[in-house]
Order: C-alpha cells, then sequence, then structure tokens
C-alpha cells in the first residue's frame, strides 16, 4: 500500500506544479478558482503524505 500512496502523491504534485505552471502562463485564468484550485491540491496532497507517513510508521514498527 505504501507504493500506490507515494505513486498517488507523485502524480499530485506533478497535477499541482502544471496548474501552477498554467496560471502563470494564461493571465486570463479567474484567479479565485486557479487559487483554490492549488489550495484544494495543497489539501490533498498534505493529506496522502500524512497517511503515507503512519503507514510508513506501521511498517518500521513490525
Amino acid at each position: 500500500m505504501p507504493e500506490k500512496l507515494d505513486a498517488l502523491l507523485v502524480r499530485l504534485k506533478a497535477h499541482q506544479r502544471t496548474l501552477i505552471l498554467a496560471m502563470a502562463e494564461h493571465d486570463r485564468l479567474p484567479a479565485g478558482s486557479a487559487i483554490r484550485g492549488v489550495a484544494e491540491l495543497e489539501n490533498v496532497i498534505a493529506a496522502v503524505e500524512a497517511v503515507a507517513a503512519e503507514q510508513a510508521d506501521r511498517a518500521r514498527r513490525l
């Protein structure tokens, strides 16, 4: 399971970078929705990182 979480985290971070680059390149993007998208993605990444850390801790204790 940790491998799947790591893979998901990599994909989420890549998506985040794509979104940030799109915001920088296209001034016509609605600022509110772009910022909201980045914030939501940051929240998801943080949640996945927390779960991955918990899984890694459990695996080390076993």
